[in-house]
C-alpha cells in the first residue's frame, strides 16, 4: 500500500497559506455552490453539556467542485476566559472525496475566524454602499478582528470603531487593528459610533440586542455573525423588520438564527422576509440592495461550506509552500 501523508496546519500555517482576499474569493464560490444545490451540507449536530457549562458542534460538508469532504468539530465553553483559555476550540479535517483518504488536519479556531470574516466580506462587497467609509465592530474578540479586516478588504474604509462591554478589550483591539489596517480605530460606545457607521459587524454571544435601532445611519449594512442558537440575538427586532434581510443558508437560519426566529415567533415577520441567500445575490438570482437609504442585513449562523472552501484553498497553497 502507498504511504499515507496527512498535513497538519497550525494557526500560523493558515495565516501564511491564506490571505483574507483569497478567503473571500473562496467563500464566495462556496456560497454559489450552496445556493445552487451542489453542496452537500447536513445541518450541524449540536451537543450541549449543561453540567459543564458548554457544548460542542459537529459540521460535515462535501463540495463537488473541490472533490473533498470536510468535518469541523468545535467546542464552545463560555466560562473558559476565567481559566485563561479561549471560548472556542476547533479542528478541521479534510478528506479526499474520491477515496476517503485523510488529507489534512488544521487549526479550526483560526479557520473559523477567517472564514466567518470572509463571509461578511462577501456580503459587504455585494450589499454595502460603494462609498462606505466608516465601519464599526461590536464584540472585539477573535471574530471581531477578522470581521473588520474583511470589510476593509472590500471597501475603502477610512475609520473604524471598536465597541465592547470591556473597555480594556476595545482599547487593545483598537491599537492592534489600527496598526494592522493603517486606519484610525477608536474604542467607543454604540451611541457615538453608529450614527457615523456605514458597515456594522456584530460578533457577540448576546441574548439581547447589542444596539438600539434609532442609532443606525440610513443605508447602513449589517453583518450579524455572533448568534447561532434560537435563544441568542444581537439585532433589535425593529431593525430586522425594516431591513432587507439576506442569509448564508435559509435552512440553517430557520433552524438556528435567533435574530430571525424571535421576531417570527412574535408575529412581526415570516420566513418570506428573508429576501435571499447571499449565494443567490452573488449569482444574480436575487437582487441585493434596492436603494441607497435601505438598511441591509446579512445574518449568518455559519456554514461548513465556508470552512471547506477556505481550508481547501489553504491546503493547496501549503502544499506549494512545502
Amino acid at each position: 500500500m502507498k504511504s499515507r501523508k496527512i498535513r497538519f496546519l497550525s494557526a500560523g500555517d493558515l495565516g501564511e497559506s491564506l490571505s483574507m482576499a483569497e478567503a473571500i474569493r473562496a467563500v464566495r464560490e462556496a456560497f454559489l455552490q450552496l445556493s445552487n444545490g451542489q453542496a452537500i451540507v447536513p445541518l450541524r449536530t449540536p451537543m450541549d453539556l449543561p453540567d459543564r457549562d458548554g457544548g460542542a458542534l459537529f459540521m460535515p460538508v462535501h463540495l463537488p467542485e473541490s472533490g473533498q469532504i470536510g468535518l469541523k468539530a468545535v467546542s464552545v465553553f463560555p466560562e473558559n476566559p476565567r481559566k485563561g483559555l479561549p471560548v472556542i476550540h476547533a479542528l478541521f479535517l479534510i478528506m479526499d472525496g474520491q477515496d476517503g483518504r485523510p488529507l489534512a488536519v488544521m487549526d479550526g479556531e483560526s479557520l473559523t475566524a477567517l472564514r466567518t470574516g470572509a463571509a461578511s466580506g462577501v456580503a459587504t462587497d455585494l450589499l454595502a454602499r460603494k462609498e462606505a467609509r466608516a465601519a464599526a465592530v461590536i464584540g472585539t474578540g477573535v471574530q471581531g478582528r477578522t470581521q473588520l479586516e474583511a470589510v476593509c478588504s472590500v471597501r475603502p474604509i477610512e475609520r473604524a470603531y471598536a465597541i465592547d462591554l470591556s473597555r480594556a478589550k476595545a482599547e487593545a483591539f483598537a491599537r492592534e487593528m489600527s496598526d494592522r489596517l493603517a486606519i484610525p480605530v477608536t474604542p467607543t460606545e454604540a451611541e457615538r459610533a453608529l450614527p457615523d457607521c456605514d458597515v456594522l459587524c456584530t460578533a457577540t454571544p448576546a441574548t439581547l440586542p447589542v444596539f438600539s435601532d434609532p442609532l443606525l445611519k440610513p443605508g447602513v449594512h449589517i453583518n450579524a455573525v455572533g448568534s447561532y442558537k434560537p435563544e441568542m440575538c444581537e439585532i433589535p427586532r425593529d431593525t430586522v423588520v425594516r431591513a432587507r434581510v439576506f442569509v448564508d443558508s435559509r435552512a440553517a437560519c430557520m433552524a438556528e438564527a435567533g435574530d430571525l426566529l424571535q421576531p417570527i415567533e412574535a408575529g412581526l415577520i415570516d420566513e418570506s422576509h428573508i429576501h435571499g441567500e447571499i449565494g443567490e445575490v452573488a449569482s444574480g438570482a436575487s437582487e441585493g440592495r434596492a436603494s441607497e437609504e435601505q438598511v441591509t442585513l446579512f445574518k449568518s449562523v455559519g456554514n461548513a461550506v465556508q470552512d471547506l472552501a477556505a481550508a481547501s484553498r489553504a491546503l493547496g497553497r501549503a502544499e506549494k509552500l512545502g
